[in-house]
């Protein structure tokens, strides 16, 4: 099915660059905001026209997912249109006080263009609906809560992908090396066997893929299971609005707009995949073709020209025309960086 409708007007027509040149040249600032909510959308292709048309007359951009499930969004809106946005977003009645966290560390520039996509879910989980009750979810806790529950012995698990956790994450926690939502739910599963009764505290960036990893384990037989309430997002924010609350995440937040990151904690716990000194910067490959997210130093940079390997060096050197031909046939597929998975061939 056509995701929109036949409705020309209900895409962006910008390419990337004349999109970037567009944001850079805006003269006012701009909120970044996420939020989730599982609810029955009875027509998500309708419900997304709807959104688009009312979100791109207040200039509004981001990345926004709905299915029959409910809506996921990370958008960033102008500060000027903020008090409309949110009037608008209240009038919406599957939206109707929804909760939204704002960005933490953000200069307005996360998102370039407004992107609303149907989806079958908001958060693949490789399951049927019939398989668990997505609604039956574990207890929210709150900043404070939740650092007296770690101190109290909980299990602590990181339900992010590991190039997430890589570079930031709570102290002690379990964090699988897997690369999707779908793949870790059953590795966790298999991690905690044999600890159903213990205190089990979820977390991730915003709250979202926990609501159904909670729902999933207690489906499993898990009786003591807890989420961070609005995520690591949610718990910075009461973190600094509350000096009495320890911090106890340490590095970075991965985040999926042009940031890659927040930074929550001084404290560098990853290393260069190139070299091993301590680094926490995300990049993606400059040979398109590649286009491995992995993490990468300053010095590494620039001895390897942006580049993962020698490899890639030599084809981002090559003519358009030529990456062109390479890329015919080969499947555009996203990979990021893993010790298991990929080697990079470096110099000797």
């Amino acid at each position: 099915m056509d995701p929109n409708g036949g409705k020309k007007n209900m895409f962006n027509k910008l390419g990337r660059a004349e999109a970037m040149e567009r944001l850079q040249n805006e003269s006012f600032d701009r909120i970044t905001i996420s939020f989730y909510k599982y609810v029955i959308i009875e027509n998500p292709y309708e419900f997304r026209d709807t959104l688009y048309s009312k979100w791109s007359a207040l200039s509004v951009f981001g990345r926004i997912y709905v299915a029959k499930e409910g809506i996921n969004a990370q958008m960033s809106i102008p500060q000027y249109n903020w008090e409309r946005f949110k009037e608008n977003l209240y009038q919406i009645k599957e939206l109707k006080d929804i909760p939204f966290k704002i960005a933490v560390e953000d200069d307005g520039k996360s998102f370039f263009k407004l992107t609303i996509k149907v989806r079958e879910k908001i958060v693949a989980d490789g399951l049927s609906e019939n398989d668990y009750d997505v609604t039956n979810v574990g207890a929210h806790l709150t900043a404070k809560q939740w650092n007296k529950a770690i101190d109290d012995g909980a299990i602590v698990v990181d339900m992010r992908n590991h190039y997430e956790s890589e570079i930031g994450r709570f102290k002690g926690a379990i964090c699988p090396e897997v690369e999707t939502f779908k793949e870790e739910l059953p590795v966790v599963k298999d991690l905690l066997k044999g600890k159903e009764s213990d205190q089990v505290l979820l977390y991730c960036t915003g709250g979202i893929r926990c609501e159904k990893a909670s729902a999933y384990l207690k489906n499993y037989g898990f009786e003591n299971v807890s989420q961070l309430h609005g995520g690591i997002i949610d718990y910075v924010r009461q973190i600094n609005e509350n000096d009495s609350i320890e911090n106890k995440f340490v590095g970075k937040n991965f985040v999926f707009d042009e940031r890659r990151a927040e930074r929550i904690s001084n404290d560098i716990i990853s290393n260069c995949h190139q070299c091993g000194d301590p680094c926490d910067q995300h990049i993606n490959c400059k040979n398109v073709n590649c286009n491995l997210l992995f993490l990468q130093c300053e010095k590494c940079k620039e001895e390897y020209d942006s580049c993962c390997s020698l490899d890639c060096i030599e084809v981002a050197k090559m003519p358009e025309d030529k990456r062109k031909k390479l890329r015919k046939g080969v499947e555009n597929k996203k990979i990021y960086y893993s010790h298991k998975k990929v080697k990079l061939n470096l110099k000797a």
